[in-house]
Order: structure tokens, then C-alpha cells, then sequence
């Protein structure tokens, strides 16, 4: 016997869908995979320190520069809010049609379903970087939230970015303390002096960081040849660093990054900022303020943390700034897109971003298994250099762009978008097109 399910509980149809969300999400998830591809290609640290692997001269650290200024942080940002967004999508036209508790209900199963994704793309899919479980996580805190007023909304997103920073900031004063009092007792055993229990506690401590986000090209190679022996060794090899990034490091740092931008996206959403319909001033405003703040700031930690040679200390003080860069930077690409959405120009283009955004779960999934084929069962992970990855980002972009309008041509749902609504609402949809 299948779940009951009331009535009013169906997917969002064609009417109420909001273009200009699409076309944003297909940037942001295009925009994601520029920052992904690395994770998911080259060993660590090649993400935050390209001398790490990957080249750090000519187009490798253009390219490792150009992403630190546009990119880093901002796509994951936007892709955050419009999650957000998406609470109130989803819970407002139900409950317009009469919905009640089923409402509730189909929510928590649709959160507790993309934590069960989430699990299963990173490890299957050996990405320890996915958001899908941070999202299903998060996303069962924020149905109390849905008819919250947008000024609320941003004073307590405000207020989790202040925790957020201030995080960070004592991460700073701790990682540069560990390192003087690990300097200082260096110096004391040279002399051949004694050092107490708290000195060989801030030394341990501050050789693991280095070890952790400064590997020696040993263990480098050995990961590296790990994950060029086959499937399951890269599973087993991978599988510590996700369970770290799923339960540690989310806690840490993951739940408060998601939570705050998703509240922002509701109150954007509510002030009908991503509907495209706001004057132009408004959007240019953004694009003033946003790049005005977010690109010389990015500036200013990107090349402060590539003269110091990478250092790790210097890589956590820019880290102090690091979220009112992305955010303002982010702030800049939505006024940017929303202009251009309304501009009569490269419609073609627009259409295809908004399939591509329609389908976002099962594009996002599918650039992980792009990777984890060419990388993993092909044998090419750690063999390119960084800017060697953007061909095939290109060419992952030129498919995606041609397939989605394609598939959405046949069918309602991308082939996850499917699955994810018939597991939401305890029964199957029409799934071809209705054209």
C-alpha cells in the first residue's frame, strides 16, 4: 500500500517556477565546479596552497588567483541562499492550497532524504567536499523559519557570521601561538634545555597542522598512488577525510557557513531580490557595493597569502576576512546575473542555464562522476596541472549546457529530481514532458 499523501502536496509545476532562480543556480553550479574539479584531481593542500601540487607559476597560479577573487566561497554562497529560497517555494504554495502538517512532513522527509545523498555521493563518489549532506542537515532547521520577516531573517544570519568570524579569528590567535611556542621550545632544546608538559603540547599540535595542511611530498605520493590503484583503494583512502568534513569540520564550521547564507536567501528571496524584477539601480548597487567590497578584499588576502610563500599562519590571518569577501562577492554576481537576465541578449544562453538549474542535483552529482571516472577508474588524479583541469571543466560545461535543455525537452524532472520528489511525496509523478 503506497504512503497517503494529501493532494496539495505536489512538486512546484511549471507556472510557479521563477526563472531567474534557475538560470542563478546553473552560474552558481557552473561557478561550483571551478573550485570542485580541484578537490576532486589533486591531492592536498592544492586547493588552498598550489605550490602544495598542481603548479604555482604562470597559468596554474593565474588560474589559482583568479579563482581566489571570483570564485571561492562566492558560488557556494549563492548556491546556499537559493537553497534557502527554496524553503519558502516550497512550503508557500502548498500551504496557499489548503496544506497543513503534511507540509511539515513532506519537508523533513525531503532534508532527511538529501542527508542519506549526501552521504552516499561523498563516499561513493569518493568527494569529501559535497554539500548535499550539509544541506539536509541545515534544512531541518529552517522550516520553523519559512514566515520569518526578512529584516529578522538577516539580523540573525548577520549574527551567524559574526560567530562564524569570530571562530576564525581565535583559530588565528591559536595557530599563531602554537607556532612561537613551538619556535621558542626548538630553541630551548638546541640549548639543551628541559621543556614543560604544556611546551611539548603546543609543539605536537603545531606539527600536526603543518602536517595536516602542509603534507610532505611523501605522503603526498603515497595518496596519490593510493588513489591511482583502483576504486577501492581511493574509497578507503578518502573515506577517513570525508567522515572528518561530514561530523568535525561540519560542526565546526560547515552548519554556521550554510545556516546564515540560507537564511540571507530567504530574506532575499522575500524582498523578491532573485526574482529579477527589481530596478536596475537596485542590481548595480550590488554589483557596486559587492565587487567594491568583496574583489579588493579577496585581492588583498590572495596576494598577501602568495607572497608570504603560502604560509600556513598567513593563510589563517587573511582567513579572518575571508567571509565578508566571499558574501560581498556573491552579493556582486547575483546583481550581475539578475542584469543580465533581463537584458534581451543571449536568450539561448539563459534558457540553457535555467535547465541547467532545473536539474541542479543531478548536474552537481554528475560533475562527480565525470571526475571520479577520468580521475579515479581512468588513473589521472594527481597527473594534470592546475590549469590542465579548465579544459575538461569546459567541456563539462559545453555537455551539461546541451544536455539539460535536452532532457527537460522529454522529460518534467531531471532523473534525480525525480527520484528525490517521488522519495518527498511517497508517490511517483509524471515524468515526461507535458509539451
Amino acid at each position: 500500500m503506497g504512503l497517503y499523501i494529501c493532494n496539495t502536496l505536489e512538486p512546484i509545476s511549471k507556472q510557479e517556477r521563477i526563472s531567474s532562480l534557475d538560470i542563478l543556480r546553473g552560474v552558481a553550479l557552473l561557478g561550483i565546479l571551478l573550485m570542485n574539479v580541484v578537490s576532486l584531481s589533486l591531492p592536498d593542500p592544492a586547493y588552498w596552497d598550489p605550490s602544495g601540487h598542481g603548479g604555482d607559476t604562470g597559468w596554474n597560479l593565474r588560474i589559482f588567483f583568479l579563482n581566489s577573487l571570483f570564485i571561492e566561497g562566492s558560488m557556494r554562497a549563492i548556491f546556499s541562499m537559493l537553497f534557502g529560497a527554496g524553503v519558502i517555494m516550497f512550503t508557500a504554495s502548498k500551504e496557499e492550497k489548503g496544506g497543513g502538517l503534511e507540509i511539515a512532513n513532506a519537508w523533513y522527509r525531503r532534508t532527511i532524504w538529501l542527508i542519506l545523498f549526501g552521504i552516499i555521493h561523498a563516499y561513493l563518489l569518493i568527494f569529501p567536499g559535497e554539500v548535499l549532506f550539509y544541506y539536509g542537515v541545515v534544512g531541518l532547521f529552517l522550516f520553523p523559519t519559512r514566515k520569518a520577516t526578512p529584516s529578522r531573517l538577516v539580523l540573525f544570519s548577520l549574527f551567524l557570521i559574526l560567530v562564524l568570524g569570530a571562530i576564525k579569528i581565535k583559530e588565528y590567535h591559536h595557530i599563531k601561538k602554537i607556532s612561537e611556542e613551538t619556535v621558542l621550545a626548538e630553541e630551548m632544546l638546541a640549548r639543551g634545555e628541559e621543556l614543560t608538559a604544556a611546551q611539548y603540547e603546543s609543539m605536537n599540535l603545531w606539527y600536526y597542522k603543518l602536517a595536516s595542511y602542509k603534507p610532505d611530498s611523501t605522503t603526498r605520493e603515497r595518496v596519490i598512488t593510493s588513489m591511482r590503484s583502483g576504486y577501492l583503494p581511493a574509497f578507503k583512502t578518502m573515506a577517513p577525510y570525508v567522515r572528518f568534513m561530514q561530523t568535525d569540520y561540519f560542526y565546526r564550521n560547515g552548519f554556521l557557513d550554510a545556516l546564515s547564507m540560507m537564511l540571507l536567501g530567504m530574506a532575499l528571496f522575500r524582498w523578491r531580490i532573485f526574482h529579477g524584477d527589481k530596478k536596475y539601480r537596485v542590481y548595480g548597487l550590488m554589483i557596486l557595493f559587492g565587487y567594491g567590497i568583496g574583489i579588493p578584499l579577496n585581492w588583498h588576502e590572495t596576494t598577501t597569502y602568495i607572497n608570504s610563500q603560502y604560509d600556513l599562519i598567513t593563510y589563517f590571518r587573511v582567513g579572518q576576512t575571508y567571509d565578508l569577501g566571499r558574501i560581498a562577492t556573491a552579493m556582486g554576481h547575483i546583481g550581475l546575473v539578475m542584469i543580465f537576465i533581463r537584458l534581451n541578449f543571449l536568450n539561448f544562453l539563459k534558457r540553457a542555464l535555467a535547465s541547467l538549474g532545473k536539474m541542479a542535483l543531478t548536474n552537481y552529482v554528475m560533475h562527480s562522476l565525470i571526475l571520479t571516472i577520468v580521475f579515479i577508474v581512468f588513473k589521472q588524479y594527481g597527473q594534470w596541472q592546475r590549469f590542465e583541469l579548465y579544459y575538461l571543466v569546459g567541456l563539462i560545461w559545453l555537455f551539461q549546457l546541451m544536455f539539460s535543455p535536452l532532457w527537460l525537452k522529454f522529460f518534467r524532472f531531471g532523473p534525480l529530481e525525480w527520484i528525490w520528489r517521488r522519495l518527498t511525496y511517497g508517490r511517483a509523478f509524471l515524468h515526461y514532458s507535458l509539451k
